[in-house]
């Protein structure tokens, strides 16, 4: 998360809203600038909130699958992330985010940048759509469908 905040320091006109409570946080409300709230832990109802109004949902981090930017997009809400890892399953370059090729701040204030200049063309009913293919009803019902299929080709 420093690195999101180290960028944002950087672009003074950009408002930065963090949202949780961490190891780092220390080191962050060092290097905060004005532009950048830091609101801590908040409650589910509190997070959505600012998912669904916020005009994009950052993500830095490399993992396996990171489910924030799914919750994000389920929201509504346009993903930057960092272009490595299990979201690069999740976001759809250009359709339902963009995405960063280094984890720095240089990199990443490049891709707000280039996300201010195409984020009128996103479209939050396609980003929800997207999430939506990783909800849990979705998973049930196509690994039901694939055990049923097992069970009738060696079963039956």
């Amino acid at each position: 998360i420093d690195l999101i905040v180290r960028a944002f320091s950087k672009m003074k006109d950009k408002k930065l809203v963090v949202i949780g409570q961490g190891g780092e946080m220390e080191k962050i409300k060092k290097i905060a600038t004005p532009n950048i709230e830091l609101l801590g832990y908040q409650p589910f109802e509190i997070i959505k909130d600012y998912m669904q109004k916020a005009k994009a949902f950052i993500f830095a981090a490399e993992e396996d699958f990171g489910i924030t930017p799914v919750e994000a997009q389920a929201c509504g809400t346009p993903v930057i992330a960092y272009g490595k890892g299990g979201v690069t399953g999740s976001v759809i370059e250009r359709k339902t985010g963009i995405f960063f090729k280094e984890q720095t701040d240089k990199s990443l204030v490049e891709a707000v940048k280039q996300f201010e200049k195409i984020e009128d063309s996103f479209d939050c009913k396609i980003i929800r759509q997207n999430a939506e293919k990783f909800s849990k009803e979705r998973f049930k019902k196509e690994f039901k469908k694939f055990v049923d299929e097992k069970i009738k080709k060696f079963f039956i």
